[in-house]
Order: structure tokens, then sequence, then C-alpha cells
């Protein structure tokens, strides 16, 4: 079976990603698009564009209903949903299901398994992958008293649908314990319609490491190396980076069975990324979640090995085993990735919308810019702020940080206040070069008089 018309349910760098991998393949696509992108490069580069509904998220963008009908309106015969908005939506997979449509991902089943966190964490737990030391389900703030005591502070208070922080508190002493249930149960309530929460210990010292996976139809399933994106600000990454070379290759091999192992456990079809948290003073690592959809930082991935995911994210949903086997797959070199917003670091990181007035993008040997940005584009006020995200690669850690602090010197953005002033700070600073870093090293860091100085000094 082949693929002959995908419909794009997404929007951004993601969305022309998408449509650019489906013209690789012969493939005709149709953008949905909000009222807000319809003349956007997706919209322009994409074989047809329809209209989902006006420019709030909500109704265009998140309404299952209206990108189904429009799918199926336009006789399309599969539908990609990027990645934010409905991409780890079970609903969205089984109605698909439901009308004939290819769901370019896992199935309903699998997403709610994967995506509500008590129930991936019993998974990972049955599949012999480690867990954090934790309670599934805190059922009250009696239940949330008693866990505490059981696992020992600091605890870690997360939402069970939750994700990107929101519902997420850290709690270091009993008497804060209140204020912070409280506080995590009505994010998760307004955030995800539901206040389910567990608690696991919390990892002072961590570091955020991620193997990409990928399964088929015939069973089988590879790992395509990890990503470190230890570099994070509120829980958002900022910076990601691969292989991850602070951590011991041993442990690092340890991490891709697991994760080998959990995708296997639940028969997973599509690409995806098993998280982990790797504690610096136990040198171990611990199972986080699931992603069931292709991530931000998939190109990453994608220089280091040489495997285009999302046409092979193509290729599974159309039936076709895997093109490459776990032999075949071979890491070479290091890429770093820099998410570029338009967001004013120096006050608070508030968005920037307007237009593009200069736009003059790093090119040559080892650079890759993912964007749907040009020079005179308007970045609306109704979405994600990130404009870009550059990726460079080359033969090790050090000539790949050499290589983004030059590329990110010369990238011209006007028009919008942009996160460049601050990545480039990251990039050179002493700590970070060192590979010496946390996933609360950011925030840290920020508060220094040294790292602000030279934030104004570049701005």
């Amino acid at each position: 079976m082949s693929l002959k018309k995908v419909f794009v349910a997404n929007r951004g760098e993601i969305a022309l990603r998408i449509i650019r991998a489906c013209e690789a393949e012969g493939i005709e696509t149709v953008l949905g698009a909000s009222e807000a992108d319809r003349h956007s490069l997706p919209a322009r580069q994409a074989t047809q564009t329809v209209c989902i509904g006006p420019s709030q998220s909500s109704a265009s963008y998140l309404d299952v209903d209206a990108v189904v009908t429009a799918a199926k309106g336009m006789g399309c015969d599969a539908l990609h949903p990027g990645y934010g908005f409905l991409a780890e939506n079970a609903g969205l997979s089984d109605k698909c299901a439901e009308h004939g449509i290819i769901f370019i991902g896992p199935d309903g089943a699998t997403i709610s398994k994967l995506g509500d966190k008590i129930s991936a964490r019993r998974i990972a737990d049955a599949a012999g992958v480690p867990v954090v030391p934790g309670r599934d389900q805190v059922e009250s703030f009696e239940d949330a008293q008693a866990a505490a005591k059981e696992i020992g502070f600091p605890v870690l208070l997360k939402a069970a649908s939750g994700g990107g922080g929101r519902g997420m508190q850290v709690v270091h002493a009993m008497n804060h314990l209140r204020t912070a249930y409280d506080t995590a149960r009505a994010e998760a309530r307004n955030a995800f319609g539901d206040d389910t929460l567990y608690m696991e210990r919390f990892i002072e010292t961590a570091r955020h490491v991620e193997v990409q996976i990928f399964g088929d139809s015939k069973g089988n399933v590879v790992h395509l190396g990890e990503r470190d994106c230890t570099l994070q600000r509120r829980h958002q990454k900022v910076v990601e980076e691969g292989p991850a070379t602070a951590v011991a290759p041993q442990t690092i091999a340890k991490m891709h069975t697991a994760a080998v192992r959990l995708a296997q456990s639940v028969g997973y079809q599509g690409a995806g990324t098993v998280e982990f948290i790797y504690d610096q003073t136990l040198e171990d690592f611990f199972f986080l979640e699931v992603n069931t959809r292709i991530q931000v930082e998939h190109p990453v991935t994608e220089l280091l090995t040489g495997v285009d995911l999302v046409r092979e994210q193509l290729r599974v949903a159309a039936g076709d085993p895997l093109s490459v086997t776990q032999d075949d797959i071979t890491l070479t070199g290091h890429v770093i990735e820099c998410r570029i917003n338009a967001e004013d670091a120096r006050s608070g990181f508030l968005p920037s919308p307007g237009t593009l007035v200069n736009w003059q993008a790093p090119t040559g040997e080892g650079i890759r810019l993912d964007s749907h940005c040009h020079q005179g584009y308007e970045i609306p006020p109704f979405y994600d702020s990130m404009l870009a995200k550059l990726i460079v690669k080359a033969d090790s850690r050090d000539a790949a940080l050499t290589r983004m602090a030059e590329a990110l010197a010369v990238f011209q953005i006007e028009g919008v206040t942009t996160t460049l002033p601050f990545l480039k700070t990251l990039i050179t600073h002493d700590a970070f070069r060192r590979d010496d870093v946390s996933t609360k090293w950011v925030e840290a860091v920020m508060d220094t008089p040294e790292f602000n100085t030279q934030l104004e000094a570049g701005s």
C-alpha cells in the first residue's frame, strides 16, 4: 500500500517539514490551516490548502471534528499530526480510524496508555525499565502526606495527564506540601481537564536524556540513539544535542535497551521518544515518559544517523517495514540544535509578535535550518513563538559548539525581539562548554550578574 494524499494537521516549521517529506515520497499534501496561516509558507508549499477554522487554535488546530472532516472532505487517505496541538490526542487517532484515514502515529489505545503518566510508569515497570521511586497515584492531601513521608523530601508532584511543566510542583518540606498539592491539582485541572496527581522523588542534579525509537507493523523496533535535552527553562527545552557525552557509554547502552524493551512491550508503531531522567549523583537513570509523536528535536537524530524520520513515518504508516535494522544504525559526529523564539529574554521571555523586516539565516557546511519564516513574514500572536531550529553538525562536541556560536553570530533577525542573544550567551558559557550542567542550570545561571551582563552586551 502507498499513501496518495496526506492531510497535514499542523502549522509552522513542522508543517513545512512534513510537506517536503511527502513531496520527496511523491505524495500529495493538503494543509489544514487556520485563518491566520492561510497565506503562510507551508500553505504555499502544500499541494492544496483548506481553512479549518479561525485563528484561535481551540477552534482550528485543536478541533478534532474540524480536522477529520476537512481531511475526509479533501479525499486524504492519511493524516500527519506533527507535534503539539493534537499530535498525542488518542481521540484524533481513533476518529481517523473510524473514517478510514490512516493516522501517522500510534493507535489511540497506545497513545492513551503511554500518554497517561501513571499508566506509562506501570508499563515501564512491568517491562523491567527503572522508574523513579514514588507513588503512582495521590488521591488526597492525606495520601500525599503519607507518600511524602514514605519517599522522603524533596518530592515532585506531577499531573498524570501533564506535560510542559504544568501541574508540576517541587516540595522540599512538609509545611509546603499543602500549597503545592492544591496548586498542582488546580494547574492540572485547568490545563488538562484532569487533576489526578502522582508523586516521585525529586532528583536534584538531573540530566534529561531521551532515546529515539521506531516501530513498524511487522513487530520490528529499533532505537536511533539518544539526545541530551538537559538545557531547559521552566521544563521547556532550549538546546538539544547528541550524543549524550556526559553520561557513561555503558549507561547509555542500558537506556537504549530499556527504551526498545518498553516499546516492544506495547507493540509500538511509528516514531516515538522514551525520556529518561539521569541522576548525576547516583549515576543511574529512571524512566520519565514516552512521547508518542515526532519530536521538535528530531533533526538532531536525523543528522547523527542519516535516517529521515518523517519519511520513515510515512513508509511505516503505509504498512511498509522499517527501512533500517538496528545493525544499520550508527551515530557519527556531534549535533546541536537551538530553538530560536520570538521572545525577549531580558523581560521574562515575553512573546514578541510582529513583522520580520530582515531575515538573514546562516548557511554553510554542517548547518541546517528548519523554519517557516522569511523576510516580510508576519508572526501571528496566537501560537507558540518558535521561529526556527538552527542545527549544526561537526566531528566533535567542541567543534559543534564553535560552529553553533559562529552560526548564531551571523543570524540576522530584525522586526521582532528574539532569543538569539540568550542562546549566544548559553552556548559560549564555560559550564556548558564543559558539559557541567543540570536541568536547573539555565534558571540558576540566569540569576548571575555575569550572565546578564553578557546577555545585555549581546543584545
